[in-house]
């Protein structure tokens, strides 16, 4: 069984929220599935850039899951959604020049008997959390990951560098966005959380770790993951999901 939940706020400084997210709880397939999308591109470009992502994503899966599908299969069926959405965006893009290189980051979860499919692209992120410890699932698609992979800076440097926000890959401009799928195995009691970088540069992983162990129920947590963020500035719109198998 599962259990998920889901937030996103327009944070401190940013006049409007153009992060997206969606939750299909226990699906005609009996798979959960959670999306969340941080956009960019424009003032209204971003937004829409990351609605049309989350829906059609969702809609193109719901079109494909089944029941007996391996976890292989999740993520084969995850990664073509992924490309009916990229798609999707840049045709519309092309039929209004206001919305001219539009695009957003993707992550998403699909779970399954034993775990969860994590699909990504860009540098939101998906963190696979236990009473041993938080683990990130994905590997950022971003400036500061490649020199972070490289030697150039440290991941705690990364977190304030100036060019921590530009990504490497992204729905929308990229002809083909190529995604990265993985596969995660999760027990009773594990928590995924899906966030957007406006909450990762915000929040650390401990704290996020601390809070989610420590929360009386999986809104609580979301709810205090927000106030830190907003403690710390939250100068970015802040999405998270947070799922547990149960």
């Amino acid at each position: 069984m599962i259990r998920v939940q889901g937030i996103t706020d327009v944070g401190l400084v940013r006049k409007e929220n153009q992060d997206a997210y969606a939750v299909r709880e226990e699906t005609l397939s009996g798979h959960t599935v959670c999306v969340v999308c941080d956009g960019m591109g424009g003032a209204a470009g971003g937004k829409l850039a990351s609605q049309i992502a989350v829906t059609t994503y969702l809609e193109e899966l719901e079109k494909v899951l089944t029941a007996a599908m391996n976890p292989e299969q999740l993520r084969e069926a995850s990664s073509y959604a992924v490309s009916l959405a990229n798609r999707a965006i840049q045709t519309v893009a092309g039929e209004s020049p206001e919305y001219g290189g539009m695009g957003t980051t993707l992550v998403s979860a699909i779970t399954y008997a034993d775990g969860a499919v994590i699909t990504n692209v860009g540098d939101s992120r998906a963190y696979h959390i236990s009473a041993a410890g938080i683990t990130r699932v994905t590997t950022d698609h971003s400036l500061v990951q490649s020199m972070v992979e490289r030697g150039d800076i440290t991941a705690e440097e990364a977190r304030r560098h100036p060019n921590r926000n530009l990504i490497t890959r992204a729905l929308g401009p990229d002809i083909d966005a190529e995604c990265d799928g993985y596969i995660c195995p999760m027990a009773a009691g594990e928590f995924l959380l899906l966030c957007s970088d406006g909450l990762v540069n915000t929040v650390t992983d401990q704290e996020m770790l601390s809070v989610v162990l420590h929360s009386e129920g999986l809104e609580h947590a979301l709810e205090w993951l927000l106030q830190i963020a907003k403690e710390h500035g939250a100068p970015d719109n802040v999405t998270a999901v947070l799922l547990q198998v149960l």
